[in-house]
């Protein structure tokens, strides 16, 4: 039976983590490829360090829900097992969304931009290590739904 939870617990951290996706300028979604962007130019006016919440899905709680209601019907017999079960699968779920948001937390840059046309616009995405400075000329794209800082 532990290795039946270890194995559930393995596929529940697996899954989570599965379900992070990248927020940075070099990180895109399958259906934005052969899309046009348009393309501005601008000057880094200023850079500052910002966290990005994790995803707050279904997934963590569901599965912290499933091995929390295995593991708590381990405990006692009859309706001990039975209200074990219950309460493990309470528990197991907000520790589920808990771990969830925290393992797909990341690091972020808010990249304030001065545009060539006088424009001020701030962008956040999340931090890849390419170290934006004040006074470097950057790339701003977009599509009408995505906006990225690149070089």
């Amino acid at each position: 039976m532990r290795i039946l939870n270890l194995g559930v617990a393995l596929l529940a951290a697996v899954t989570v983590a599965g379900c992070a996706t990248g927020q940075g300028a070099g990180d895109y979604q399958r259906t934005e490829t052969r899309r046009v962007m348009s393309v501005r130019l601008g000057v880094i006016e200023g850079v500052r360090a910002v966290k990005l919440e994790g995803t707050k899905s279904p997934v963590g709680t569901i599965g912290g829900a499933a091995v929390g209601g295995i593991a708590g019907s381990t405990v006692g017999g009859g309706k001990g097992s039975a209200i074990g079960a219950v309460v493990g699968a309470v528990v197991g779920g907000l520790a589920g969304a808990a771990a969830e948001e925290g393992l797909t937390r990341s690091q972020g840059v808010e990249i304030t931009l001065k545009m060539d046309n006088g424009e001020l616009l701030a962008i956040t995405q999340e931090d890849q290590g390419e170290n934006f400075k004040p006074g470097e000329r950057v790339r701003l794209l977009q599509d009408g739904r995505t906006t990225r800082v690149t070089r």
